[in-house]
Formats: structure tokens, sequence, C-alpha cells
């Protein structure tokens, strides 16, 4: 129909070709207009947490050792040839159990010589005795002179003394030869020997092996003198380290919580001289024996004074040149840049002191798909606070991998 109106020009036909050429361009716009409307991108979804409180108290680490609740060095008292070994390294022993056996003949032949003579100082003194017995029924009648009655009777306290030196000796041989036998003083676990049988061994040797008990187990640090002298001040009233109002925890050096708690045992009784600090001593059960003498570890004493602080999840918190930042998801779906301060750690989160409310949503998972002021859709999870370990509600562990995967929402891998 156009080419017809365009090949007769006429003035009738020209105002009617206007108005077929105006129609065709408007139906012609209307139908681009149409296609380039573009559909909204839905909303990423995120994984948020609810933050949540707990009590917490006042709270200080301190790098703290570990000592054995009691330790034996096992060392020889009298010299001679290691014939015996009773034990394995590093079990448990009874109170009483034999350990180590020393040569006993050469003992056993002075003890032998010790009872031959005290049986002679015996017979003597029994002589002596019988000699000053006749020697007073005879003085009065003057068939004795008084020097030899002297005599006697100095012979018969000599007799006496040299009974008592033999019994002397009898008792330091059978000491002597009891010492050859070594005993465990308690029960506990012993560790490794440093002499092995055929050794010879002595007073001057070094320890044969050492004895512990590792349970209960004490850990000790040290405080600085000014806090020492506050805590007085503010704790006049306590009597003894039982009454002190604190929690005390563990931290062990693979910075897991050690799941025992303390208390404050003993605290000593002077400054150290230079180091200007006081020593104190806390004790733990033990029951499995994960904690070995002699290891670093860091002791948490925490006020019994407690107030609902929020907690944050370690996954939730980034970093930037403006320090420590989460980010919210408000009421209307939007996210909010929040910096933080940050307190202690307890496992796998963080005590937020300031920046963040208790009951707002904290975006775990997903934080490089979005922005500040960017609309979302969050779906609540659960974060273990032990583990940090991220599932949805009905404790369906969700990975985390394939949830920041752009082509699969959160939601679609917790039905998996």
């Amino acid at each position: 129909m156009l080419k017809h109106f365009l090949r007769h020009p006429s003035s009738a036909n020209l105002t009617t070709n206007k108005f077929v050429l105006f129609g065709l361009l408007s139906l012609t716009l209307t139908a681009c207009s149409k296609d380039e409307v573009k559909v909204k991108a839905p909303a990423p979804a995120v994984s948020v947490y609810s933050i949540k409180s707990q009590a917490i108290g006042g709270y200080r680490e301190f790098v703290a050792r570990t000592e054995a609740f009691k330790e034996a060095n096992l060392r020889a008292r009298v010299e001679g040839e290691l014939t015996e070994r009773h034990f394995r390294e590093g079990s448990t022993v009874e109170k009483g159990q034999v350990l180590l056996r020393i040569d006993p003949a050469a003992y056993e032949a002075a003890l032998s010589a010790a009872k031959a003579d005290l049986s002679s100082r015996v017979s003597g003194e029994d002589n002596a005795k019988r000699n000053l017995k006749r020697a007073n029924d005879l003085i009065d009648e003057g068939y004795i002179s008084q020097s030899d009655f002297d005599r006697l009777t100095t012979e018969e306290s000599q007799a006496k003394s040299a009974v008592k030196a033999a019994q002397a000796a009898l008792e330091k041989a059978e000491l002597d030869l009891s010492y050859t036998t070594i005993t465990a003083p308690f029960s506990g676990r012993i560790g490794k020997v440093n002499y092995n049988v055929g050794n010879l061994v002595g007073p001057t040797s070094n320890t044969l092996a050492t004895l512990i008990i590792s349970n209960p187990i004490f850990v000790s640090f040290q405080v600085e003198e000014s806090f020492y002298t506050s805590y007085l001040q503010n704790h006049q009233g306590e009597r003894s380290a039982d009454d002190a109002k604190i929690d005390v925890s563990l931290r062990l050096p693979n910075n897991s919580e050690y799941p025992e708690k303390g208390k404050l045992d003993f605290a000593d009784t002077k400054i150290s001289e230079g180091m200007g600090t006081v020593e104190l001593r806390t004790i733990f059960p033990n029951p499995h024996h994960i904690i070995l003498p002699g290891l670093f570890v860091t002791l948490i004493v925490e006020s019994q004074n407690k107030e609902e602080m929020a907690l944050i999840p370690q996954a939730a918190v980034q970093e930037s040149q403006q320090g420590k930042f989460v980010l919210i998801v408000d009421e209307n779906n939007k996210v909010i840049q929040r910096h933080v301060v940050l307190g202690r750690r307890i496992n796998a989160m963080w005590v937020a002191e300031k920046g963040v409310a208790i009951g707002e949503k904290v975006i775990v998972e997903g934080l490089q798909k979005v922005r500040s002021g960017v609309e979302v859709r969050g779906i609540e999870k659960h974060v273990d606070p032990i583990i940090g370990t991220i599932s949805d509600l009905n404790n369906k562990a969700v990975d985390s991998s394939k949830v920041n995967e752009p082509n699969i929402s959160p939601s679609a891998v917790a039905d998996k």
C-alpha cells in the first residue's frame, strides 16, 4: 500500500499518506520501546546471622607454664652397680612399687659384719656387768681396792657405749642395704631412665628417673605488682584464694580451649626482686593427662561479675585501613557497613564492644557479592560458636564454597 501511495502523489492522497506514515512510525517506535524494557535482576542471596549475647566478665590473659602437682627426682643414695629395672618408661607406677635395684652384695656383707660386731659388744657388756657386780660384793669386805673397783666401773660403762655404737652401725648397715632397692614414693607416672642396667651409680650421679603426678596439675603465672596491689585493695574481705570471685580457664598451644575449669591455689608472699611481679598459681583437673608439665599455655582470668555483650562470628569480620568492620542487613534488606570495636575472642566468636546491637543481622557468607547500600535477600543461618561451622537452621551443614558460586543460591545448596 505504501508503494501505491508513493507512486500516485495526488493532492488528495498526500494528506492520507502523511497519516499512514505517522501511524506506521508510531507502531514501529512503540514496538521498539517494548523490546527495550529491561528486567530487574533479583537481589543477591547472602547468609546472615542474628547477633546474640552472652554474659561476659572482666577479662585478662596471661602467659603461663604448667607444673606437676607432685614431682620426685629418684637418685641413688648408695654407690653400686645398677642390676635391675622393674618399670616401663612413661608408664604409671604404684606407691611402694620396686623400680630399680643396686647390687646389694657389699651392703649385705657390711650388715653381717655389723651384726657380728654388735653380738661381740653385747657379750663384752655382759662380762663387764658381771665383773662390776662381783666387785660390788667384795669392796665392802675389803677384798678389792677402790682403784680396781673404779676400773671395773669404767669398763662396764665403756662396754655399754660400745654396744650402742655397734647398734648404730647395724642400723646404718641396714639402711644402706635398704637403699639398694629404689621404690616409688607415691603413685604417678615415671619418665625416662638416665642410667641403664650395668651402670655404676652413686650419690654423686645425676637423677636416675623422675616420678610425677600430673592430675591435678599446677599452672603458674606472674602479674605485675601494680595490678596485684589494686586487686588486693579491691578484695580486702577475701581471706583465702578460694574466696576470689574469678573464673579461670586455659587455652592450649594449639589454640583449643581446655574443657576443665581451674581455681586460684596460691599467691606468693613477696614481690620478685628486679622483675616487679608476684607469682600466682592455679590448679586444674587433668584426668586424661592432656596437659604435661613444662607446657606454655594461655591462662584466661575472668571476673564472675558479668554483663550481656554481643558476639559476632569471626567469618563476618573484615578489615580495612580504617579498622575492622562488618556488613549488616537492615530491616529494608539494605547492606550497611559498620565499624566495630572487638574485645576478646571466644572460640569462633568475637566479643563486639561497640558497633553492633544484639538482634541485628550480620552477613557471614556471600560478602564478596555485595557492598554497602545494595539490596540483598538474607537467608538466616546458624553458626557453631565453638568451631564456626555455618549451617542452616535445621543444622544441615552448608558447603561455603558452593554458597559463593554465582549460579547456586544458599537455599539450593541447603536443600541438597
